[in-house]
């Protein structure tokens, strides 16, 4: 399936997608030095959510798609030069809204689960003022 959302996201902070099929997608990435909020290489838990979010906009698949709301839970912390992957597997749509479910793992372990409510918008959310 042809990816035709987020197109120019930056996949070195928001990961890149692997597999992809109508309402689920899968997105990985490497955590990167410059994403560590200390010393010790705690990964910011803003770039975990960006991967996340990124395999949601990639389940629902529209050109026009926007998060419009998220309940999330971190479950574990991940370091700097871990890899993790996003699972996304959206519901149906319900008019402009879709609600997709998250997990992100390291090595098979969840270090992230969350509900994103996404709405699929007749144009772009900037296009007309």
């Amino acid at each position: 399936m042809d990816i035709v959302t987020h197109l120019g996201i930056n996949a070195r902070l928001c990961g890149t997608p692997v597999s992809t099929a109508e309402n689920e997608s899968s997105v990985e990435m490497t955590t990167l030095p410059e994403m560590a909020v200390d010393d010790t290489g705690l990964v910011h838990g803003g770039f975990i959510f960006g991967l996340a979010d990124h395999a949601a906009m990639i389940a629902v698949n529209h050109p026009n798609v926007v998060l419009g709301g998220a309940q999330v839970k971190f479950l574990k912390p991940v370091a700097v030069g871990e890899a993790v992957t996003a699972y996304a597997s959206a519901g149906p749509l319900d008019g402009k809204k879709q609600v997709v479910t998250v997990t992100v793992e390291r090595a098979g372990s969840s270090v992230f689960s969350g509900e994103f409510t996404c709405f699929v918008l007749p144009q772009h959310v900037l296009a007309g003022g």
